[in-house]
């Protein structure tokens, strides 16, 4: 994510990540300098900390091993591909995110093993939330966790002060400050991808893919 910010009251042309390793990352986009490196998720455990560059340093002790050694986040990643959004009225950035293990073996002890010789084995039920991040700090300034479906889920954020996302077949508008709920409609399958908006004789639409569906929803006028 390109934000154009500030760090320590200098404006920096910066750019963010939310990692599948369980890690928000800041770098400065015209040189890749590193600012600030902060674990995504509290059950990061694959990482033992970080070098003087802010790359975590793995932990030995999570390598897979023949019966077996816990580690998170899963394969499937702290987040994924699903796009994140970033507020400039905010200055938050809004992740889908996921807390989840997976069982790491070691299948081929061959001193010089034929590819990667493990295994990786989910477990446990994976819990997901909307994050709303400090982008100058990495930390999470509100989140909301899903008691079901998929927490990692592409956002929408709009100069319109509404972050839009979706749980399972529901679509959902938040208030991007305070994580807020404002509204939320039924849909006849999961979107595919996140919602956009559009404009039309002046007033505002949103378009969301869900299944072999496309479902437009007008937004209301403000009061004259």
């Amino acid at each position: 994510m390109l934000i154009d910010g500030v760090i320590d009251g200098q404006p920096r042309k910066l750019l963010a990540q939310a990692s599948r390793n369980g890690y928000y990352f800041l770098l400065d986009r015209t040189n890749g300098k590193h600012i600030l490196t902060h674990p995504l998720i509290d059950t990061l455990n694959w990482a033992k900390g970080l070098n003087a560059s802010g790359q975590p340093v793995p932990d030995p002790a999570k390598y897979p091993t023949v019966d077996g050694v816990l580690v998170s986040p899963s394969s499937s990643g702290a987040t994924n591909w699903p796009a994140p959004s970033f507020s400039p009225d905010t200055n938050l950035l809004y992740v889908g995110s996921s807390t989840s293990y997976s069982m790491f073996y070691l299948t081929d002890t061959d001193e010089r093993p034929e590819g990667w010789g493990g295994l990786d084995r989910g477990v446990g039920e994976a819990s997901g939330a909307l994050l709303a991040i400090d982008y100058k700090t990495g930390k999470i300034a509100w989140r909301h966790d899903w008691p079901s479906g998929n927490g990692v889920t592409s956002m929408l954020s709009t100069a319109g002060k509404l972050l839009f996302t979706s749980n399972g077949t529901n679509l959902i508008a938040f208030d991007p400050s305070n994580g807020k709920l404002l509204w939320h409609a039924g849909l006849t399958a999961s979107p595919s991808a996140g919602p956009i908006s559009y404009e039309v004789d002046g007033r505002q639409f949103l378009l969301v893919a869900a299944g072999d569906t496309l479902f437009s929803f007008g937004m209301n006028r403000p009061a004259s």
